[in-house]
């Protein structure tokens, strides 16, 4: 099932091919099985995690399920979670227990996701690499003498590895967009305002977004759709409806002008790197950009 895009995992679930209490405990297993070597975790949530799952289980059984109910999802542990330790990857905050949730986790909730727990960061999302955590440093998936990316390192680290179908994130110089490059997934920094950031321990306020992480673009947008929107406890939040995210999804790109920064290909750049980005421009373009 872990192999399984937030799609399928929704489409199973609609057709009670498993349970979200089934699909909650494989995922967790496997959390307690990769974890140990790759720390994307600071705190698991097993059985919160549980008890959300029986509750969506339940919403699936009656009939008032979201296209997300029942689907598990970490949150980095920047976002305040009420009763449950956020810490920003700080020894400053290591016994602390947020009295409220953040926004973007109340917006989860109300989806039916089903929280696993609170991702490995950067500490107070300062860094690019996810070793400057009191928590110890995050292992890219792939290979683990590589880092995974900052600050949420932890979030794409843990749906890389497929012990999560997506992740939050946050991202202020390149937070989400780095680390879901450097583990091969797709990851978005929204418009500012367009994403609650109440709850959302501040970095630098005037620039901080809350986006998600996940496997693919269809993942991203639906995990995305469930996060945006208006927030009164946010003076910087966007007052605009949510846009279906999902249903542009397939729209030509015909005519649709990229950029591509020629300072990036530089002295220093891998062959390797040059030559993905290369067949991708050509692969945009055949395709009418």
């Amino acid at each position: 099932m872990h192999n399984k895009p937030i799609t399928e995992l929704a489409a199973g679930l609609a057709k009670k091919e498993f349970s979200s209490v089934e699909l909650t405990e494989h995922f967790l297993k496997r959390i307690a099985t990769f974890d140990k070597t790759l720390n994307s975790f600071i705190t698991i949530t097993a059985d919160h995690a549980l008890e959300q799952a029986k509750a969506a289980d339940a919403h699936i059984a009656n009939g008032t399920a979201t296209k997300l109910t029942g689907i598990p999802i970490a949150q980095k542990d920047i976002f305040c979670t009420d009763g449950i330790r956020t810490t920003c990857g700080s020894k400053m905050l290591d016994n602390f227990n947020a009295p409220y949730n953040a926004t973007v986790v109340e917006k989860m909730n109300d989806a039916g996701m089903v929280m696993l727990g609170k991702t490995n960061m950067d500490e107070f999302a300062m860094g690019g690499s996810n070793e400057n955590s009191y928590y110890g440093p995050v292992r890219n998936p792939w290979h683990h003498d590589y880092v995974p990316g900052g600050s949420s390192g932890g979030s794409a680290a843990a749906v890389a590895a497929r012990l999560v179908p997506a992740a939050t994130g946050t991202d202020t110089g390149g937070s989400i967009r780095q680390p879901a490059a450097f583990c091969g997934l797709t990851g978005l920094k929204p418009t500012y305002g367009r994403v609650s950031r109440y709850g959302m321990i501040a970095y630098a306020s005037s620039l901080d977004s809350g986006g998600p992480i996940g496997f693919n673009a269809a993942d991203v947008a639906l995990v995305f759709s469930a996060m945006a929107g208006y927030d009164s406890k946010d003076s910087t939040s966007i007052n605009h409806a949510v846009d279906d995210y999902s249903g542009s999804l397939n729209d030509s790109i015909k005519g649709l002008r990229i950029g591509v920064p020629q300072e990036f290909f530089g002295p220093g750049l891998n062959e390797q790197v040059a030559k993905a980005v290369e067949d991708a421009v050509k692969v945009f373009e055949k395709l009418g950009a």
